[in-house]
């Protein structure tokens, strides 16, 4: 299962690579451009399952603070969620699970929180590598990886690199877990890649357009999310994938980060299938 998660989102966010992030966010090889045509209007068929789904973990203080328990222990209890989420995904046939999980204004937090949750993702992975892997889970941390020290480094580098050997005839499923990351820095890093690259002389101006641009994000080499799910009730993105999630299907959900299973996966699903996208048309 994936890693903890700092809910409870700061006034902007919640937890992030790409092949290796950076300060304001470097992803280390950018792959084929996303396409940019908005398709047409699709009604869901029943039992439609959406190929990219998001996730923004919030609720774990709140959980903990009806507990009488520190924020610790409900970060603690969100990574019982991860895994359940993931086996969920993985039953439902999800193609790629995107899973914030600590934000970059989340390093504003309590230095004591802010190591709990380190320690907690070094211990998450410890735990879950193996069962990831012989899954053929191929796991990925976007974010700006410049902010991590020590074991935490260590941690995410080993499970990306185990996981790509694992998975490398094919994985079952894609799990980014976004750590440290913030839309507006992956935004601007795209910007100034093609800045520098118009500098340079390398791209015209008139090449640049929305699949330009979107070749530039960390997240190139996969489809935008279809379904974007937040739980604990809040109502906001929190700077979370802000260019990917334009034509994302929505789905609030009330229950706090740590109670979400997979029940309440495939409820959300099941939601997603039942709408008709629509990507700006008439509806059928």
């Amino acid at each position: 299962m994936p890693a903890p998660v700092a809910s409870d989102s700061p006034s902007a966010a919640v937890p992030a690579a790409v092949p290796a992030a950076v300060p304001a966010a470097v992803p280390a090889a950018v792959p084929a451009a996303v396409p940019a045509a908005v398709p047409a209007a699709v009604p869901a068929a029943a039992g439609a399952v959406p190929r990219h789904v998001a996730i923004i973990m919030d609720g774990n203080g709140r959980w903990a603070r009806r507990r009488g328990l520190p924020r610790p222990a409900g970060h603690q209890a969100g990574m019982g969620a991860v895994r359940a989420v993931v086996e969920a995904a993985l039953d439902a046939g999800v193609e790629v699970l995107s899973l914030f999980a600590f934000s970059q204004e989340n390093w504003q937090r309590p230095p004591l929180e802010v190591r709990a949750l380190m320690t907690l993702l070094e211990e998450y992975i410890a735990r879950e590598i193996r069962d990831l892997a012989e899954r053929r889970v191929r796991v990925r941390i976007i974010g700006d990886r410049a902010r991590l020290r020590g074991g935490a480094l260590r941690a995410v580098e080993r499970v990306e690199a185990e996981t790509a050997r694992a998975t490398a005839a094919g994985a079952r499923l894609r799990l980014n877990l976004f750590i440290s990351y913030g839309a507006r820095a992956e935004l601007v890093h795209a910007a100034r890649a093609l800045a520098e690259e118009v500098a340079a002389g390398r791209l015209a101006p008139e090449a640049i357009d929305e699949a330009a641009f979107a070749a530039r994000l960390f997240t190139a080499d996969a489809p935008d999310p279809d379904l974007l799910i937040r739980t604990s009730g809040e109502q906001r993105l929190s700077n979370f994938l802000l260019w990917q999630v334009a034509y994302a299907e929505l789905v609030i959900s009330p229950v706090l980060w740590p109670d979400f299973g997979g029940d309440d996966l495939r409820a959300a699903l099941a939601e997603y299938a039942g709408r008709e996208r629509r990507y700006g048309r008439v509806g059928r």
